[in-house]
C-alpha cells in the first residue's frame, strides 16, 4: 500500500507530496501555494481520490469508500 501521494490544486497548479492517514477521512486541504481549501468532489470519499496522484488506502484495498457518511 503507498501511503504517500501528491495533491495538486486545481486553483492555482501547486503540488505537494504528503503522506495519507490511514485511520480517517481527509475531507479537507488548505493549499500551501494559494489556501484555498480543497474538499473531495462529488462521488469521492476524500481530497486524496479527488486530488492526488494515490487514492487512499482503504480505496487502494478495494473499498468503495473510506467513509461512507462523507457524500461531498
Amino acid at each position: 500500500m503507498m501511503l504517500q501521494s501528491v495533491l495538486t490544486c486545481p486553483q492555482c497548479g501547486f503540488s505537494k507530496e504528503e503522506i495519507m492517514p490511514t485511520d480517517a477521512c481527509q475531507w479537507f486541504y488548505e493549499c500551501k501555494g494559494c489556501g484555498t481549501l480543497l474538499k473531495p468532489k462529488a462521488g469521492d470519499c476524500c481530497v486524496f481520490c479527488s486530488y492526488g496522484t494515490v487514492k487512499c488506502p482503504p480505496v487502494q484495498e478495494g473499498g468503495h469508500a473510506c467513509c461512507e457518511g462523507n457524500k461531498a
